[in-house]
C-alpha cells in the first residue's frame, strides 16, 4: 500500500539503551574455539553488550524510553498505545508493554508485545502508522528490546558470537501536515521457520525434532541465502510503491544481522554501503533492537537528519520481513 497521501503519522523522538557489560571477541575466545580475527572477518562484530543476571528486557525498554524523554523533553504519560517488539520478553505474560505502562504511569493506553523477531521493530512501525492513520490513536510508543544473551548457548560457536542485548524506542504522533510514512511492505515465509528457531512448548516442527533446549538455533547458510534474496527483492518492491529509486534514499537502515550479510544485500539491491546505518559492530545482533539502535547512532553521530528519507528493513525468524520508507521527523540531538 502506498501511504504517500494517506499516512497521518510522524516519528518525533528516539531513545536507546544498552547494558553496561561489554562482551568482547577476546572474552568469547575463552568460551569457544574462536578469535577476534575469525569473528570480525565473518561478521564484522567486535563487541556486544550483555545484561546483568537480574536485568531483563523490560528494564532495557524502560531505560530507552527514559532516554527519549530526557533527550527530547517529551511527555509519554499521555501515550495511548505501546507496542514492544521482542522475542525475549520477561514473562509469557504480563507483556513487556504492560511493564512499560506501569513504569511511566500512563493512565489510558493499550499495551501489546509483537514477536516478529528481527523484523519486529519494522512491524511495530507499520502497526503504529496504521493505528494513527485510521484515527484510532494519536500517540504511540514503538520499542524494540532484547536480552538475547539469556537465550544464547555460549558453547555454540555459530550463535554465541552474534547476539547482544539492547533496546531502542521511538515516539510516533499524529501529524496531518507532514506525515512521515511513505510506503511499506510485509512478508512471511513460514516454510523456512525450521532454519531459525527457539523451541518452546512444542519440541518438533514439521515432524523434525527441535534442538537447543530453549536456546536459539540457526542454520546460518539457509538464513543467509533467504535474507539476501528476499530483502534485495523487497527493497525494490517498497521503492516501487513509493515511486522512488535508490537515488531517492538518503539512508538505508537494515536489521544489523552481521556486516557481511548487509554487504551482500547492499550489493544485490544496489544500495550504497556508505549510506547504510548499522549497530552491529559494537552491539552485535540485537534482533528487534538493532534497527532503532542504528537509527539512534545515526542521529547521535549527526548522519541522519530531520527531513532525510530512510529505507528501514527488518528480517529474521519466522521467516518474516518488513520494509518501510519514512521521511525522518526527529530533530537533531542538541
Amino acid at each position: 500500500m502506498d501511504f504517500a497521501t494517506k499516512s497521518r503519522a510522524q516519528i518525533t523522538a528516539i531513545g536507546a539503551y544498552v547494558p553496561r557489560r561489554v562482551l568482547t571477541n577476546a572474552d568469547l575466545a575463552k568460551l569457544v574455539e574462536t578469535n577476534n580475527e575469525w569473528i570480525v572477518q565473518r561478521t564484522g562484530i567486535r563487541e556486544r553488550r550483555v545484561a546483568d543476571k537480574k536485568e531483563y528486557t523490560s528494564h532495557l525498554c524502560i531505560k530507552a524510553v527514559e532516554n527519549l524523554v530526557r533527550t527530547y523533553k517529551k511527555r509519554v504519560d499521555d501515550v495511548d498505545l505501546i507496542i514492544v517488539a521482542t522475542t525475549t520478553a520477561d514473562y509469557p505474560f504480563p507483556s513487556t508493554a504492560a511493564q512499560v505502562q506501569k513504569a511511566f504511569h500512563m493512565k489510558q493506553t493499550g499495551a501489546i508485545d509483537v514477536n516478529a523477531t528481527c523484523a519486529g521493530f519494522a512491524y511495530g512501525l507499520h502497526l503504529a502508522n496504521g493505528m494513527i492513520t485510521a484515527g484510532l490513536h494519536k500517540k504511540v510508543l514503538v520499542i524494540g528490546g532484547e536480552t538475547l544473551s539469556k537465550a544464547t548457548d555460549y558453547t555454540d560457536r555459530s550463535t554465541c558470537i552474534l547476539f547482544g542485548d539492547g533496546a531502542g524506542a521511538v515516539l510516533i504522533e499524529k501529524d496531518d501536515e507532514n506525515p512521515g510514512f511513505l510506503a511499506s511492505l510485509l512478508g512471511t515465509n513460514g516454510e523456512g521457520g525450521i532454519h531459525l528457531y527457539r523451541a518452546g512448548v512444542a519440541d518438533e516442527m514439521d515432524g523434525e525434532k527441535l534442538r537447543g533446549n530453549g536456546f536459539i538455533v540457526q542454520n546460518g547458510r539457509e538464513v543467509y541465502k533467504w535474507a539476501v534474496r528476499t530483502v534485495s527483492s523487497g527493497i525494490q518492491t517498497v521503492l516501487n510503491k513509493a515511486n522512488m529509486t535508490t537515488a531517492n534514499i538518503d539512508w538505508f537502515a537494515p536489521h544489523s544481522v552481521n556486516l557481511r550479510m548487509i554487504e551482500s544485500i547492499c550489493e544485490k539491491a544496489r544500495m550504497p554501503l556508505e549510506r547504510t546505518l548499522t549497530s552491529v559492530e559494537y552491539f552485535g545482533n540485537t534482533s528487534s533492537a538493532s534497527i532503532p539502535l542504528s537509527l539512534y547512532l545515526g542521529v547521535k553521530e549527526k548522519k541522519l537528519e530531520q527531513g532525510d528519507t530512510v529505507l528501514i528493513y527488518g528480517f529474521g525468524g519466522g521467516l518474516t520481513h518488513a520494509g518501510l520508507i519514512v521521511r525522518w521527523g526527529v530533530p537533531a540531538i542538541k
